[in-house]
């Protein structure tokens, strides 16, 4: 009998590490760039989730095409330029992992960064192994589009009733609602966990510890 897959597509930033404070920075430094008074961090927060050239628009809605292009050109050098990215995993996360590394569980991550950013925080914190499924806002439109959870399913080969969508905003869920998959939101991250469960998240996971049991209840693993 052949073995039932299962796949679990994690967010990036605010749900397996805390890149808040590195975001942040190179957006404030980018509007300094451009004479713009830098935007608050609550309305930032809101943002999280989308891509850099999303935020831009948002929080510079008066601005030209031209400076928006150069302000998200700007965010990304200023990120890039950070020597020591503050971007720690979050308390449990790796022990997550761990659990889930298993022969019957894929793991992904879906995510708005560009291509070398995942994989450098992955590797930063030693998760070379796992998760190995990249899908990135370089190649897909951004969340909450469908389209990185598809592709997830495609590179991973498992049908959409053993997969589930774990993030920290509401840009998350509604990918997997529009995806019709289900998902688990994180109290720990940029959206409160009432957003997160009007978005449609199944249920909401306080720590890691609670979600990896979460994801073991709802796959049925031994």
């Amino acid at each position: 009998m052949a073995q039932c897959l299962h796949l679990v597509i994690f967010d990036c930033d605010g749900t397996l590490v805390d890149s808040f404070v590195a975001n942040h920075e190179s957006i404030v430094l980018a509007f300094q760039d451009f004479d713009r008074p830098p935007p608050p961090e609550a309305g930032l927060r809101e943002m999280f989730g989308l891509s850099v050239a999303e935020q831009v628009v948002v929080l510079a809605p008066q601005a030209p095409p031209d400076e928006c292009l150069a302000l998200e050109n700007s965010c990304r050098q200023h990120r890039l330029g950070l020597a020591d990215p503050p971007e720690p995993m979050f308390p449990g996360a790796r022990a997550c992992l761990e659990a889930l590394d298993r022969d019957d569980i894929l793991m992904a991550v879906a995510t708005a960064k560009s291509a070398k950013g995942p994989r450098a925080i992955l590797d930063r914190h030693g998760q070379h192994r796992h998760p190995g499924n990249l899908q990135i806002g370089d190649h897909h439109p951004g969340k909450p589009h469908l389209a990185m959870v598809l592709a997830s399913f495609s590179e991973a080969g498992v049908d959409l009733e053993n997969a589930l969508v774990v993030g920290d905003t509401r840009f998350d869920i509604q990918m997997a609602v529009n995806a019709g998959v289900a998902s688990f939101g994180v109290a720990w991250g940029s959206h409160n966990t009432q957003d997160l469960t009007a978005a449609g998240a199944h249920a909401i996971a306080p720590d890691f510890a609670t979600l990896t049991k979460m994801i073991g209840e709802r796959f049925s693993l031994a």
